[in-house]
C-alpha cells in the first residue's frame, strides 16, 4: 500500500485568482497523475477554504490566505484523502470561516485533523480507510498560540514543542491510546520559517512521537524541505516544504523546491520512501526536470546524511529512494 504526502498546499491569493479562470486540476500541474495513481494522499492545507469571514485583525498579521469554497474541488480532483488544518492560516478569516471549512471538508469526504469547533474536536484523530487499511491522521501546531482551541472556543490543537508541557503530554497520550488503526501519521506544523536543519527540540519531540506510537511524522512550516531521519524503523519527515503556492522565491533557500513523498507500507509499517522532486511555477506544481531533479535530490541526500539516513538516486525514475527496513510480509486484504 502507498500513501503520498506533500507539504503546504496554499490555495489563496494568486492561486485563488487563477482558479477563477482555470479548472480545479490546475494547481497540481503534471503531478496530478501521480496523486491520482497512488492508494492515498495527504497534505497540509495552508489556507482556509471558505466564502465567509473577514481578515484576522485582533493583532497584526502579515498574510491572510483564503480560497473560495468552490475550490474544495481542487482537493477532490487530486483525490486527497485527508488534510492537516493545524497551522498558522486556518483562522486567517476568523472562526466562522473555519467552521464553514469543516463542513465543506466533511461534505467532500476529506478527513481533517488539527482544528475544530472546540478542543475535543481539534484533538481528534482523523480516521479514514484506504483499500481496507485503517489510517489515522493527528495534527498539531506550535504556531499562533492565541488560536488555541478551548472547551468553548474554536481553534487549533496548539501544542508547544516542549516535552514537559502538559499539552505535549496530552498529545502523547492521544497517540498511545490509538485503537483500531493500522497506520498513524502525526502532522506537525512547527517552528519558524526557513532553515534546512531541524532544531534539536524538534528531533527530541519527533522521537517522543514515535516512541508513543506514531508510524510517520509529517512536518511542515519552514517553507523548505529538511532531511529525513529513520528512527526505530519509522520515518520522520522534519519538513516537507511547499507544494502549491504563489510565494516569492527565495534565491538561496529555494522555497519553490520540494518532493512528493511516497511511503510504501506493509502490515508491519513503513518499508520504503520514494521522493519525486518537484518545483512550483506560477501557482502550479510540477515534476522537476532532469537537471533540476538531480540538484534537488543531491541537496536532500546531503541533508539526510546529516541525520544518518542514506538516500539513493534512481536516475531512470528520477527519484530518491530511502529504505526504512526490509519488507517482512504482504498485507492480505
Amino acid at each position: 500500500m502507498q500513501v503520498l504526502i506533500v507539504g503546504d498546499v496554499m490555495l489563496g491569493r494568486g492561486v485563488n485568482q487563477a482558479l477563477d479562470q482555470k479548472p480545479p486540476e490546475f494547481p497540481w500541474g503534471n503531478t496530478l497523475p501521480l496523486l491520482q495513481g497512488v492508494d492515498g494522499s495527504i497534505c497540509n492545507l495552508e489556507c482556509v477554504v471558505s466564502d465567509r469571514g473577514e481578515p484576522w485583525s485582533e493583532y497584526e498579521k502579515a498574510f491572510h490566505f483564503q480560497s473560495a469554497a468552490k475550490n474544495i474541488a481542487v482537493l477532490t480532483a487530486a483525490r486527497i484523502n485527508a488534510v492537516s488544518i493545524a497551522n498558522n492560516h486556518v483562522l486567517d478569516y476568523g472562526q466562522d470561516a473555519l467552521l464553514e471549512m469543516l463542513e465543506i471538508l466533511d461534505r467532500a469526504g476529506i478527513a481533517h485533523s488539527g482544528a475544530g469547533a472546540n478542543l475535543a474536536q481539534a484533538s481528534q484523530i482523523a480516521r479514514f480507510q484506504i483499500h481496507g487499511w485503517r489510517i489515522g491522521l493527528l495534527a498539531f501546531t506550535d504556531n499562533e498560540p492565541p488560536w488555541e482551541a478551548t472547551a468553548q472556543r474554536p481553534g487549533t490543537l496548539y501544542v508547544p514543542v516542549a516535552l514537559q508541557d502538559q499539552r505535549a503530554l496530552n498529545l502523547l497520550d492521544i497517540i498511545r491510546r490509538r485503537t483500531d488503526l493500522d497506520i498513524l501519521i502525526v502532522s506537525a506544523h512547527w517552528g519558524s520559517n526557513w532553515g534546512y536543519t531541524p532544531p534539536k527540540e524538534h528531533i527530541r519531540f519527533a522521537h517522543a512521537l514515535i516512541d508513543a506510537g506514531a508510524d510517520i511524522v509529517f512536518g511542515h512550516s519552514s517553507h523548505v524541505f529538511r532531511g529525513i531521519e529513520i528512527y526505530k524503523d519509522r520515518p520522520i519527515l522534519y519538513s516537507t516544504g511547499n507544494f502549491v503556492d504563489d510565494y516569492a522565491i527565495d534565491s538561496i533557500e529555494r522555497n519553490d523546491q520540494s518532493f512528493m513523498f511516497v511511503v510504501d507500507l506493509d502490515n508491519d509499517g513503513p518499508v520504503r520512501l520514494r521522493l519525486y522532486p518537484t518545483m512550483i511555477d506560477f501557482c502550479q506544481a510540477r515534476l522537476a526536470r532532469e537537471t533540476e531533479a538531480q540538484a534537488i535530490g543531491a541537496k536532500m541526500q546531503k541533508l539526510c546524511a546529516t541525520l544518518g539516513t542514506s538516500a539513493r538516486w534512481e536516475k531512470e525514475q528520477q527519484l530518491l529512494e530511502i529504505s526504512v527496513r526490509q519488507m517482512q510480509s504482504t498485507r492480505q486484504l
